[in-house]
């Protein structure tokens, strides 16, 4: 076994560390913020979901629709703050109860529209915009033995 140098020398290498980790860093950096963002989406997405179900449920055990409308609302705020979704902007869109009160023998259905704008402009991601809307829709069957 020879002891010829292979051409690369201690002093060679210096600093190469350095050069990789600053290609490395801000390359995971953005990825762990993408991931982040995605998720942040993804779960706003589930409640806004769940919370458009819950206000269609809620509304379609009310008597009148004054009340069917008012259930859908708080059920839907309260369903939002409870999962911790914090929406810069939040509304319950629109719940139409045009075929709330059906005749007799005949089923109705109400359908709730949830809508929350995410901020994500705390990830200063680039090219990621600075918040994103979602919109959620779900429509309940009136309980049909509920008391008219």
């Amino acid at each position: 076994m020879s002891n010829e140098p292979t051409g690369r020398t201690p002093a060679a290498e210096q600093g190469s560390f350095a050069i990789e980790a600053a290609i490395l860093v801000p390359s995971l950096l953005l990825f762990l913020l993408l991931v982040i963002a995605a998720g942040r989406v993804q779960t706003a997405r589930g409640v806004v979901d769940a919370a458009a179900r819950e206000g269609a449920r809620s509304a379609s055990l009310a008597r009148t629709t004054d009340a069917a409308v008012q259930n859908a609302r708080d059920t839907a705020a309260t369903t939002l703050h409870q999962e911790g979704v914090s929406c810069r902007d939040q509304q319950v869109a629109q719940v139409d109860t045009s075929d709330f009160a059906p005749r007799l023998g005949q089923t109705g259905e109400v359908t709730v529209t949830v809508r929350c704008t995410v901020s994500l402009g705390d990830l200063s991601v680039p090219g990621l915009p600075g918040s994103i809307t979602v919109t959620s829709s779900f429509t309940s069957v009136v309980d049909a033995y509920r008391a008219r």
